[in-house]
């Protein structure tokens, strides 16, 4: 249960729902126990009457007699019917508030889930499988609620009717309370030693669907790969084979249920033999009446299902822990990348890379190794190099998405870390290399970065991209809507459509990494020329290109050459030509193969 202790800020939310509820089911209970000592006066007044009817048989009041029995039935019966009307009314208000709360929780629970998700650092998520994550956000606060629900609303429901009930039948006769609660203490040890076996496979069924979750999420999301390689038949094995062992370690869990279940309702129908047996005997001896054996048995009835739900309800509990103990471990995940909440703002694109050095913590790879550069306002900064080199890492400091180990970033002269995340991301424009679009239209994905899209800014930037005339002969132009991540478009219109989220921002710095890679010349040269009037338009800009064709970045102010995370060369074209190294041997390379191939 400690693991679910976290769950007690959002239940201190709603108590007041928590409180109301436990006032319904207490009176639901009360209205449940009425109807058994009407009964038993029932019981008890036919018996009388039946006695009477015997002695005054053939006489003129027997007929009065039957008029008085069949009244004081059609009375006890309506009165029974009152009680169960007025119970369902009360149960009615208690799925109101107390399963009403498990909605409420789980939506704040999933909202502060998600929120924790989006504060997660890069290097998290390289840890971490994607199918694990979703199966948190959906499986897991699922099997939550439904301790918050469920599981609260009869837990509170047995303990209520146990403690009303047992305290009624001992009004009526402690001795045949003692007998009938007898199997009890059994009962208990029973629930106690099945809920420690419920909680370990439990937590085993979580994990075999975390990673079934993560299988079916990789396979949705490679299969034009699994077909082209024609591996479906593979891909259906792998599957099968980790769904039978999901259905094994259900059906563990299964075989613990349909032993416990039976069990329990063995020990309830022996509570019920013990009071008809040892009643039976005080009725004889006049001790009881037989309406007390009636409403004895009514009782034990009564507390039969909660008792059984007991069993159901520490089956919830035991998951819902499981699912609490990896929902807390998310909780707990903190980021290493802290920022400030307020900053000075940034008025120009002046950036400084100080002894800049990073390794992956994963992988132990060193990305970059005491790199230091300049790139002043107004200015382009091209950057190449073999894969591998550290292009991307380069990329992914400026918006700060990973902190350096060593070294200082400057932006206009203030500390990368002292700026706060909405003022230093608010001013620049990212297309990472992996381009990804949301399933939503082209216009949604184009406007993605701003709060105020308009259809004119849209078209814009699609313009400035060089990627409208493509959007406008899609049946739906701008309301197309891609696939999940642009399946449906090119490598290079995705890569244009990339381009203009960036460029539709407006941003003082602007970091496109290798995001022309897929495009033609004739594109590429187009998109390059709204670059450099970007650049004249806006002189506090500075943009920043990763590129591996080096006419893309022939015209930067400054080309700096990235190998094994180091800057072996520095300086303009012109300048990097005359050394003769990397980047003039890749140069000549590239012009020798356009020109064959023109």
């Amino acid at each position: 249960m400690r693991h679910l202790f976290a769950l007690n800020p959002y239940i201190w939310k709603y108590r007041t729902q928590l409180i109301l509820g436990i006032i319904f089911v207490t009176l639901s209970n009360l209205f449940a126990v009425y109807p058994a000592q009407i009964i038993r006066t029932a019981i008890n007044m036919v018996g009388d009457l039946l006695k009477f009817y015997q002695q005054l048989e053939g006489s003129s009041l027997t007929e009065q007699l039957q008029g008085i029995l069949t009244k004081s039935l059609l009375l006890f019966g309506g009165l029974v019917l009152l009680m169960a009307l007025i119970r369902g009314f009360f149960l009615f208000l208690t799925r109101q508030t107390l399963i009403v709360l498990s909605r409420l929780a789980e939506f704040d629970i999933r909202k502060d889930l998600y929120d924790q998700f989006q504060q997660l650092s890069l290097t998290y998520y390289r840890r971490n499988r994607t199918g694990d994550l979703m199966a948190r956000i959906s499986e897991d606060v699922t099997r939550v609620r439904m301790y918050l629900g469920p599981g609260i609303m009869y837990s509170l429901n047995t303990i209520t009717l146990f403690f009303v009930v047992i305290f009624t039948m001992i009004s009526v006769n402690p001795e045949l309370t003692l007998y009938a609660c007898l199997p009890l203490p059994l009962l208990s040890f029973l629930i106690y030693y099945v809920t420690s076996i419920i909680q370990k496979r439990s937590e085993k069924i979580q994990e075999q669907l975390s990673w079934l979750t993560t299988m079916a999420q990789e396979v949705f999301s490679g299969i034009r790969v699994i077909k082209a390689y024609v591996k479906e038949k593979f891909s259906y094995k792998s599957f099968a084979k980790e769904s039978d062992e999901y259905m094994d370690r259900s059906l563990h869990l299964a075989k613990v249920d349909a032993t416990f279940f039976p069990l329990v309702v063995f020990l309830v129908g022996l509570s019920i033999l013990l009071v008809v047996w040892i009643g039976g005997d005080k009725v004889i001896r006049g001790e009881l009446t037989v309406g007390n054996i009636a409403e004895f048995i009514i009782y034990i009835n009564l507390i039969t299902w909660p008792i059984i739900a007991l069993g159901w309800v520490t089956t919830l509990i035991q998951r819902a822990a499981a699912s609490q103990k990896r929902l807390n471990e998310l909780f707990m995940e903190r980021s290493e990348l802290v920022f400030p909440r307020k900053s000075e703002s940034i008025k120009q694109a002046d950036i400084s890379f100080r002894r800049i050095s990073y390794t992956y913590p994963d992988t132990g790879i060193k990305a970059m190794d005491d790199v230091s550069f300049d790139i002043k306002p107004g200015q382009m900064l091209g950057v190449v190099g073999p894969t591998g080199s550290g292009k991307s890492t380069l990329c992914n400091l400026i918006p700060r998405l990973i902190d350096p180990e060593q070294g200082e970033i400057f932006i206009d002269d203030i500390p990368l870390r002292m700026l706060s995340k909405d003022e230093l991301r608010s001013n620049i424009g990212y297309a990472p290399q992996d381009v990804f679009l949301f399933s939503d239209s082209i216009k949604e994905n184009i406007a993605f970065g701003i709060t105020d899209p308009t259809d004119e800014k849209v078209e814009l930037a699609a313009k400035q991209a060089s990627v409208h005339e493509s959007i406008i002969e899609f049946p739906e132009g701008y309301d197309t809507v891609v696939g999940e991540r642009g399946v449906t478009l090119s490598g290079g219109q995705k890569q244009r459509i990339s381009i203009a989220r960036a460029l539709i921002r407006e941003p003082l710095i602007l970091v496109l990494d290798d995001v022309l890679s897929a495009v033609d010349t004739k594109t590429e040269e187009a998109i390059l020329e709204y670059l450099q009037e970007y650049r004249r338009k806006h002189p506090k800009v500075a943009i920043i290109m990763v590129a591996h064709r080096m006419s893309c970045i022939q015209d930067a102010d400054q080309i700096i050459v990235l190998e094994n995370g180091s800057i072996t060369e520095k300086g303009s074209h012109e300048e990097l030509l005359k050394k003769d190294n990397y980047y003039a041997r890749i140069f000549q390379k590239q012009q020798m193969e356009d020109k064959i191939s023109s």
